[in-house]
């Protein structure tokens, strides 16, 4: 064979050789999208998330949230912490409402270097503190006080031991946004409620600006370590059917999206007394 020929014949098997490659490798990244897009959870800063993110027509929330975006303080914190990220998400630089001052993020020593200025070394914002300013469920509650009935006598449970309270309940959270003057729709997950209202109104809140979703859902259900848990939704992607939880608590989970049939399942579950669920939240009209 001229040698000519072999170098047409090697360059051809190379061109060929390169084709089939590009088509395996083509059929694997398809198929790893179609998985992706089949789960019922995925991490928010993988590929495949960041694309729902950029997809997504549901997400005037998420820029807001994201900016006033804070971790709970502690274990107990998740509502007081979602509390803080709507509030100052609906309040802050608007100067409609006169927001609180928080003295206790400075000690008294701090303090002292700002005696006799005309300033303030403090900003007026919501914190996972001062939101407790106006709560009917006092931070001593939340955290673990022993309940007492109207005589003021400890409350005791079916085993003979203290009961305490811990943590916020839904419709607890509700009357803590309700105390400072928002408007707060309380949806329970019970058996019988039409769930795909229940999604429509969620989107439809995350279509629109100055009105925000928090959910209240069973970390064991979505696979996560921890029990009863309040994040707030920041956006829904309709290819996929999911929504953006972004978690308050990132020692244990990143913000995910989840399913939306899985985040219902997990919101559909009992806390104390009642099931958990959603609230729907904006500026009480006047």
């Amino acid at each position: 064979m001229p040698q000519s020929l072999k170098i047409i014949m090697k360059r051809i098997s190379i061109i060929f050789y390169g084709l089939i490659i590009c088509a395996l490798s083509a059929c694997s990244v398809s198929k790893n999208v179609a998985v992706f897009k089949d789960q019922a959870m995925l991490g928010w800063g993988t590929p495949e998330g960041i694309s729902r993110l950029e997809e997504s027509q549901y997400k005037v929330d998420f820029f807001r949230q994201a900016n006033h975006f804070e971790s709970q303080h502690n274990k107990l914190f998740c509502g007081p912490a979602s509390a803080a990220i709507v509030l100052n998400s609906l309040r802050v630089r608007n100067g409609k409402v006169k927001l609180p001052e928080d003295e206790t993020l400075l000690s008294q020593a701090d303090l002292k270097y700002f005696a006799g200025r005309s300033w303030h070394p403090v900003f007026e914002r919501y914190t996972q503190n001062n939101v407790f300013i106006k709560s009917p469920k006092s931070r001593a509650l939340v955290l673990g006080e022993v309940l007492l009935d109207a005589q003021g006598k400890r409350v005791m449970d079916s085993k003979g031991k203290a009961k305490r309270d811990r943590g916020f309940q839904l419709h607890q959270l509700g009357a803590l946004f309700k105390s400072h003057g928002l408007s707060a729709t309380v949806g329970v997950m019970h058996q019988g409620l039409d769930v795909d209202a229940i999604k429509r109104d969620m989107i439809s809140n995350l279509r629109t600006p100055d009105d925000y979703v928090i959910v209240n859902y069973k970390r064991a259900v979505l696979n996560q370590p921890g029990g009863g848990h309040i994040s707030p939704i920041g956006a829904y992607h309709h290819a996929s059917d999911s929504f953006l939880v972004m978690d308050v608590t990132p020692n244990k989970a990143d913000w995910v999206w989840v399913s939306a049939a899985l985040l219902f399942r997990a919101m559909s579950t009992f806390d104390t007394v009642e099931n958990r669920g959603y609230l729907l939240l904006s500026e009480a009209r006047e």
